[in-house]
């Protein structure tokens, strides 16, 4: 039980440490307004960090919301790189464009489409991207993962968001669909010899993989 509240309160604080961009907040209070889930900062400094490492030029992000994780993903992007970021919803567009707006973002460094990620991203250029998020329904993140592996460069990384699935992925009981979908993603990446992978517990779990 000590050990369980220790690991708590490192989560806690680890989650405290990032310091969230106002542009940010203000995208994750149009989430709020919304009714949608967004990563945590925790998970956004982690996506800042990610493409810094990789001084990101070409990203592309499945799910854009109101923005928070894209406002993150550009503040460690290289200033001239470019975010595509893919959504149904174009509503919550509107407000990720506001977003980066408020972050000082020109206009020419995202590129907002609109429309379903699988009819998206047959379309974009093999083995030109260096990061690909993933922030999207589980019930398409084994397509989205295979299309993401087919756009990046060597060395280049794809990242999943809410790996470990409203912490329900780690409970063996737990046998819902949606939760047994990302225990197999988790899988199936953990054992592509493609891919080098680790499972973070970030936020609400991350999965990370880089392009062998």
């Amino acid at each position: 039980m000590a050990g369980s509240s220790a690991k708590a309160q490192n989560w806690v604080y680890t989650e405290g440490l990032a310091v969230e961009s106002e542009a940010a907040q203000q995208a994750r209070a149009a989430a709020a307004e919304a009714g949608i889930e967004c990563v945590t900062p925790a998970t956004g400094a982690l996506l800042e960090t990610f493409a810094a490492m990789a001084r990101a030029k070409h990203v592309v992000e499945v799910g854009t919301g109101t923005g928070v994780s894209g406002t993150w993903l550009l503040a460690g992007m290289a200033s001239d790189g470019v975010l595509t970021t893919i959504d149904v919803e174009v509503d919550l567009q509107r407000e990720a464009r506001r977003a980066f707006a408020a972050a000082g973002i020109a206009s020419s460094r995202t590129r907002t489409i609109g429309g379903r990620a699988m009819d998206v991203l047959p379309r974009l250029a093999n083995g030109n991207y260096d990061l690909v998020l993933v922030d999207a329904e589980v019930t398409d993140a084994a397509d989205h993962l295979a299309q993401a592996k087919r756009l990046l460069r060597p060395g280049g990384t794809v990242v999943v968001t809410e790996a470990l699935w409203g912490d329900k992925v780690a409970d063996p009981a737990r046998r819902d669909s949606d939760t047994v979908a990302m225990r197999e993603v988790i899988r199936t990446v953990m054992e592509d010899e493609g891919l080098h992978a680790t499972l973070l517990p970030t936020g609400g779990g991350v999965l990370v993989a880089v392009k062998r």
